[in-house]
């Protein structure tokens, strides 16, 4: 297995100077135990109304400040880590979807962190974080109907050779690249802004990979720190 080193365009640091991100490649394996990862989802949720790391709050709202800085209202499209937390704080948990996701909302939760996963396999060509110029297409769902949309002029998009895998940086990933239960070589991305201590971004991947090892424990795993040029 290869290592997927994502492209990042020069100036996403005018955006979010400092801006870092992991990368984890799995390979996966035949899952021993889903109920495993639904545990630790569970686990999670709890956890963010229990207590919480002093810098996730900021971490989360320097997300927002980013947004705003390219165009976009965090209140009305937040980043995905905020969304997921909003959502886990009102309603006490966040549904199970599959043990891989499972996992991933559970460390983005966790740890207050955006985390993308995309298959490997759908991609075509390097995923690259860039800004848009209004002219790309991205797969979506519209009232329970596949729809094509474009991103705005200036957003921050996540993209490879053929569209938008992911609009507005974090905010809501595509049909093409997505996580479906018979994926096996998946791509993931915690990204990470300076309020969120750089040992912590590195605790939050080793701790997604040590639940990966768990629950499949044939999988192969690698894993990159990336940061912005």
């Amino acid at each position: 297995m290869v290592m997927l080193l994502p492209s990042i365009d020069s100036r996403i640091s005018n955006i979010a100077p400092d801006f870092k991100a992991l990368c984890i490649t799995l390979k996966c394996s035949e899952i021993h135990n889903a109920t495993y990862a639904k545990d630790i989802l569970f686990e999670a949720c709890k956890s963010i109304q229990e207590s919480d790391f002093g810098w996730a709050e900021a971490h989360l709202n320097a997300w927002g400040d980013v947004y705003r800085k390219f165009g976009s209202k965090p209140k009305r499209t937040p980043c995905s880590a905020a969304a997921l937390r909003k959502r886990a704080l009102k309603d006490g948990t966040i549904p199970s979807i599959d043990p891989v996701v499972d996992i991933y909302n559970a460390i983005s939760l966790r740890y207050a962190v955006p985390v993308g996963g995309e298959s490997i396999d759908s991609f075509k060509g390097t995923p690259t974080l860039t800004v848009a110029d209004g002219t790309e297409t991205f797969d979506t769902v519209k009232n329970g109907v596949n729809s094509i949309e474009t991103p705005d002029v200036g957003e921050v998009i996540w993209r490879d050779d053929v569209g938008v895998t992911c609009r507005r940086w974090n905010w809501r990933q595509g049909i093409r690249t997505r996580i479906e239960p018979n994926t096996r070589n998946i791509w993931f991305i915690l990204e990470s802004l300076p309020e969120m201590p750089i040992q912590h971004l590195q605790d939050a991947g080793q701790e997604m990979i040590k639940h990966f090892q768990i629950i499949m424990p044939d999988s192969s795993i690698e894993q990159s720190l990336v940061y912005a040029p």
